[in-house]
């Protein structure tokens, strides 16, 4: 009995095997790919994907970074608190009573302050509305000496820019009075703080002077928290803004997703889908047998070819009933002859010769 030829490590390979390069097994070949994953695999990369990941990645670290920021920002202002108030709670105990007799002193220059700002304001917005009504009333000049220009002739544009500029002169007017009466009001207001900030100086001046120490300190600590709170609430905003990047950028990566799904069920139910014809002809033709009429039908599919196979079914048992019935009329015509009437054909047969011969028709039970 012949053995296989021996590998390179003094092993025997079997019959029907091939060793592999260095006399070992050869490696079984990957598993063919399915064409769905080959079509996946040839497919692109949609790029809005790519463009929408580097949206949400800046996004994210944006985010992570203005956050940390954020909590340093929290963290300091926290302890400038914390210190602004054990500071101002020691220096406070040293001063004694004259910090409270100070106090409604310099309450009333927090007051007056305020109110400067408030006329500040008011001013402006009294000389705004001022140079819009002065404006106005220059175009409805324009607007006169151009309807005045033609008397015999009445321009439409121009008595149209008249009424415009009209309307603006009486809206201008309405905003300066305004603006007027308001400037007023808080030029009183800042006038009476200030009055009650000197009265309050004279009668106060000794406490005032006593707890000078605590109000600065107190004052430098707000400062400084003012601008520690203005440093965080930027942070915030821009936390949200990046946030808001983020969720928009998300959005849109699971509407590419839904719409690259979507596209993918219609290529697959428009490959699953074929003609009508090819679905209902059979596979397998139909094969006849020696010496029989039988039909065989190899079918294959799904439940619409089997209305058609049990069709297919039914005209070949009634052809198969048809030959039957046939084959016993021939067997009924053969059963009737009887013995004479064979004597009776053997002399014609004898009396005719040679000169032609008639064929019956034989039949085998």
């Amino acid at each position: 009995m012949d053995e296989g030829p021996e590998a390179g490590d003094g092993r025997q390979t079997p019959p029907g095997h091939v060793g592999g390069p260095m006399g070992g097994a050869a490696e079984p070949e990957p598993p063919p790919k399915a064409l769905g994953e080959e079509e996946e695999e040839e497919e692109e990369l949609d790029p809005r994907i790519q463009e929408e990941l580097e949206h949400l990645n800046q996004a994210n670290e944006e985010i992570n970074r203005v956050e940390l920021q954020l909590d340093e920002a929290r963290t300091a202002y926290r302890r400038i608190l914390s210190e602004s108030a054990r500071k101002l709670n020691a220096q406070g105990s040293q001063l004694g009573t004259c910090i409270d007799k100070a106090r409604p002193y310099y309450e009333a220059r927090r007051l007056a302050k305020e109110a400067q700002q408030e006329t500040q304001k008011a001013a402006l917005r009294y000389e705004r509305a001022v140079s819009m009504h002065n404006a106005a009333r220059e175009m409805v000049f324009v607007a006169e000496q151009g309807v005045m220009a033609d008397r015999n002739r009445l321009d439409p544009t121009w008595q149209e820019m008249l009424n415009h500029a009209t309307g603006k002169v009486n809206e201008a007017e309405e905003e300066r009075l305004r603006s007027e009466r308001e400037h007023q009001r808080v030029t009183g207001l800042c006038r009476e703080a200030e009055a009650r900030v000197q009265a309050l100086h004279k009668s106060l001046r000794r406490a005032i002077l006593k707890s000078k120490p605590y109000f600065e300190l107190k004052a430098q600590f707000n400062q400084i928290l003012e601008e520690h709170k203005a440093k965080v609430t930027a942070l915030e905003v821009l936390v949200s803004q990046a946030k808001t990047r983020y969720s928009v950028a998300l959005r849109n990566l699971e509407e590419i997703s839904e719409q690259i799904h979507a596209w993918r069920l219609q290529r697959l139910l428009r490959r699953r889908a074929s003609p009508v014809g090819a679905e209902a002809s059979p596979r397998h033709p139909i094969t006849e047998g020696d010496g029989t009429h039988g039909t065989h039908l190899g079918v294959e599919g799904a439940s619409g070819d089997t209305l058609s196979v049990l069709s297919l079914q039914t005209i070949a048992s009634d052809l198969q009933k048809f030959d039957s019935v046939e084959h016993l009329m021939g067997l009924s015509d053969a059963t009737s002859l009887n013995s004479e009437e064979m004597e009776e054909r053997e002399r014609r047969r004898h009396r005719g010769g040679q000169g032609h011969c008639k064929h019956h028709r034989s039949v085998s039970l």
